[in-house]
C-alpha cells in the first residue's frame, strides 16, 4: 500500500479578502490608525465594526477590543466582579479563560465536562451549590455547545448569570439563536486562529446597558464615548466615566478595517468549514476504538476544528499514534500531557488557579485528540487528512498496516 503524506500547513489561513486590504490601505494613508483620531463628522471604521457586529449579532451594544481575552477580562470587571469571588467555568478549556478570570480578580472554579466536550450539567449544579458563584463563564470549547436550553433553565433557577466564551462559536448556532445571545453578555476572539482574522481582536455584545457603559470606560474611550455608535445613550454613562478604571485595551481602525468586510463573509464560510469537517468526520466515524462527539439536532456548529477520543489506545500510546500521524503531516494535538504544549494545556497545569479534582474531565482528556482544519484546505485535502488518521489508528491499536 501507498502510504500518503500530506503536504499542507495547519497553521495557514486565508489570504485577508482584497476588499478588506483596500480598505485598510486607506485607513493607514489617512495615518488615523487610532479610534478615537477621526475628522469631524466621521465615523470610526472601529465604530462601524462595532454597529455591524451588533446587528449580525442582533444585540443592542458592540464593543471592540485588544483581544477575546481582554473582552472576558473587562466584561467579567464591568459585571461587578468583587476581589477572589468565585467564577464557575469549563475544566476543559484554554488557559485565557481562567487567565481572564484571575486578571479581573476572580478565583476560577472549574466544572466537569462531558464525553461531547461540553459542560456537565449535573457537575455545574453542585459546584453552584457548592462556591455560591452568581456568574458562569462558559466556554463554548473547541465549538462544542451545550444542552442551552437545560442550561439556562438551571442558572435562572439558581440566579447565576452568564457569560458566553464564543471564541470558537462566532456564527454558529443553537436553535434558532446565535451562540452568544444567551446570556448577560457574549466575548469573541479575531485572533489569526479564530472564524474572523485581524491578527488579535476582541468583540463583546451585550444589551445590558450598565455593563456595556462600565466596558467602554474601561476599554480605555477616556470622556469619548460619544464617538462610539453601538453604545447606550450619554445619561449611562454619568457615573461609569468617574466610576471605572481606564485599563487600556481598544481596537484599532486598521483591525476593524480588515475586519469588517470578513463578517460579510461569516455565514458562508461556517458552510466551507462544515463540508471539510464532515470529510474527516467520515473518515473516522466508523474506526473501532475512535469516539467523535455527539452533535445535537439544536447545534448549528462551525466546524473549524475536529476533536475525537482515542479510546481504543492506552494514554502511554496515544503520543506515539500522534508522533506518526505528523510523520505523515498531520498535525494532531493532544490534551493528555501533562505539559504544556503551544496552545495546548490542562487545568493540572494551570499553577496560578488552586488545584481542583476533575477525575471525569482528566480522563476525557487523557484521550482527546484535537486538530485544526483551516479554510485554506481543500475538501479533498481534508478526506486525505481523515485517511492518514484512520490508517495511523488502526496500525497504533493492531501493529499492522491497514488500508482505510
Amino acid at each position: 500500500m501507498v502510504r500518503k503524506t500530506f503536504r499542507g500547513t495547519f497553521t495557514q489561513q486565508e489570504p485577508i479578502p482584497e476588499d478588506a486590504i483596500e480598505r485598510a490601505v486607506e485607513v493607514m494613508r489617512s495615518g488615523r490608525l487610532h479610534r478615537y483620531n477621526i475628522a469631524d463628522g466621521e465615523v470610526s471604521e472601529t465604530a462601524l465594526l462595532e454597529s455591524d457586529f451588533a446587528s449580525y449579532m442582533g444585540a443592542k451594544y458592540c464593543l471592540a477590543c485588544a483581544s477575546g481575552g481582554y473582552a472576558m477580562h473587562i466584561v467579567l470587571r464591568s459585571f461587578g466582579l468583587q476581589p477572589n469571588e468565585p467564577v464557575l467555568t469549563n475544566g476543559f478549556t484554554l488557559s485565557p479563560v481562567p487567565g481572564a478570570i484571575n486578571n479581573a480578580g476572580g478565583r476560577p472554579v472549574l466544572v466537569e465536562c462531558t464525553r461531547n466536550l461540553v459542560i456537565d450539567l449535573n457537575d455545574l449544579e453542585r459546584k453552584i451549590q457548592q462556591s455560591g458563584a452568581r456568574v458562569l463563564l462558559l466556554s463554548h470549547m473547541r465549538g462544542h455547545i451545550v444542552d442551552m436550553d437545560a442550561l439556562v433553565a438551571l442558572l435562572t433557577q439558581y440566579r447565576v448569570a452568564l457569560i458566553e466564551d464564543c471564541a470558537h462559536t462566532m456564527g454558529a448556532y443553537w436553535g434558532e439563536r446565535k451562540s452568544g445571545s444567551f446570556g448577560v453578555a457574549a466575548c469573541f476572539s479575531t485572533q489569526t486562529y479564530k472564524h474572523l482574522n485581524s491578527g488579535e481582536g476582541g468583540l463583546i455584545t451585550t444589551d445590558d446597558s450598565a455593563l456595556m457603559a462600565n466596558a467602554v470606560i474601561r476599554s480605555g474611550s477616556y470622556m469619548l464615548y460619544g464617538r462610539h455608535v453601538a453604545v447606550p445613550n450619554a445619561s449611562t454613562f454619568v457615573d461609569a466615566r468617574l466610576d471605572n478604571p481606564n485599563h487600556s485595551g481598544r481596537m484599532d481602525n486598521l483591525r476593524a478595517a480588515i475586519l469588517r468586510p470578513q463578517l460579510k463573509l461569516l455565514d458562508k464560510n461556517r458552510e466551507r468549514w462544515n463540508l471539510r469537517y464532515r470529510a474527516v468526520e467520515a473518515a473516522l466515524r466508523d474506526i473501532d476504538g475512535v469516539v467523535l462527539p455527539q452533535r445535537p439536532s439544536k447545534e448549528t456548529y462551525v466546524g473549524s476544528s475536529i476533536q475525537f477520543l482515542a479510546e481504543g489506545l492506552d494514554k502511554e500510546n496515544v503520543q506515539d499514534f500522534i508522533t506518526r500521524c505528523q510523520a505523515r503531516g498531520v498535525d494532531l494535538k493532544w490534551f493528555g500531557s501533562h505539559e504544556p504544549v503551544a496552545y495546548t494545556s490542562r487545568h493540572d497545569t494551570w499553577r496560578y488557579v488552586e488545584p481542583q479534582a476533575l477525575p471525569q474531565t482528566d480522563a476525557v482528556l487523557d484521550k482527546l485528540c484535537d486538530m485544526r482544519i483551516p479554510l485554506s484546505f481543500s475538501v479533498e485535502d481534508c478526506r486525505l487528512i481523515g485517511q492518514i488518521i484512520a490508517e495511523e489508528f488502526v496500525y497504533s491499536v493492531t501493529g499492522s498496516e491497514h488500508h482505510c
